[in-house]
């Protein structure tokens, strides 16, 4: 009677292990030996890459090894000649208007210049709707627009002109903007570097506010210790390459290569 007991609780906790829902391992980025050049200079030599759902990557390196043609690569703003390139189980198919328009509706991304229109109020700009072509209502565009806002911290700001803000309020109007569209995966390329010092903060914790939420976050960034913070894992990219990927306290606490040793040391000369 005993072992029949046990064995009708040993499947009640199988049972109930199956119904708890597991961190998500699925790929949500998937990057397959892509190559990428610019004329004779190659600057993406074959970078293979998964991201899964919720993590947040953190991309650092020197100027020039990549790390912003990778991002806009994700996003399609580049094309890539070799390689392959899937967003939330879509691939990237230049030739494809559709395949693009698709891909285009799961990446969001925050650049380091604002890129907001001069003439339309903070709350305007979401009344056309975040895809091409999908037009809302007014009272809805008023209302996203107004959650949004509040959810990065400038609910007060929906009838300001963009000229009235400042660059950090700027920068989060341009995240507000970039997650209307609902996206899979949120590119951050230095959305701080145009920012004065005392303004990347507002910013960063916006940021950091995404990632608790469990946003997929790929972001190129200089603030290592933001890196450090808030990143499930960091890459670093030198000379075209992925050269070293691990946890934060991995990479910056035991680089393995003269190459990342070096890059740490210059950030404290």
């Amino acid at each position: 009677m005993q072992t029949a007991h046990n064995a009708v609780e040993e499947t009640a906790v199988e049972e109930a292990a199956t119904n708890v829902a597991p961190v998500s391992d699925r790929a949500i980025v998937q990057i397959t030996a892509l190559r990428k050049s610019y004329g004779s200079n190659e600057v993406l030599k074959g970078i293979d890459l998964q991201v899964t759902q919720g993590e947040v990557i953190a991309i650092i390196g020197k100027s020039g090894s990549g790390k912003s043609t990778l991002l806009r690569c994700i996003n399609g703003l580049e094309v890539f000649q070799q390689g392959a390139l899937t967003v939330d189980g879509k691939p990237l198919l230049h030739e494809s208007a559709m395949a693009m328009r698709e891909l285009r509706q799961r990446v969001g991304m925050i650049f380091q210049s604002f890129n907001l229109f001069p003439h339309l109020t903070v709350g305007k700009k979401y009344h056309a709707g975040p895809v091409a072509g999908e037009k809302k209502d007014g009272a809805a565009a008023t209302e996203q627009a107004r959650k949004l806002l509040h959810r990065v911290g400038l609910a007060e700001k929906f009838d300001a002109m963009p000229d009235q803000l400042s660059g950090g309020q700027q920068q989060r109007v341009a995240i507000a903007r970039a997650l209307a569209m609902e996206p899979a995966v949120l590119l951050c390329d230095e959305i701080t570097s145009a920012l004065d010092p005392e303004l990347v903060g507002e910013v960063l914790r916006v940021v950091e506010s995404l990632a608790d939420e469990g946003m997929t976050l790929l972001m190129v960034t200089h603030e290592m210790s933001f890196a450090r913070k808030v990143s499930d894992r960091v890459i670093f990219m030198h000379q075209g390459r992925v050269h070293e990927m691990g946890p934060p306290a991995e990479v910056f606490g035991n680089p393995q290569t003269p190459e990342l040793k070096q890059f740490l040391s210059s950030l404290h000369d």
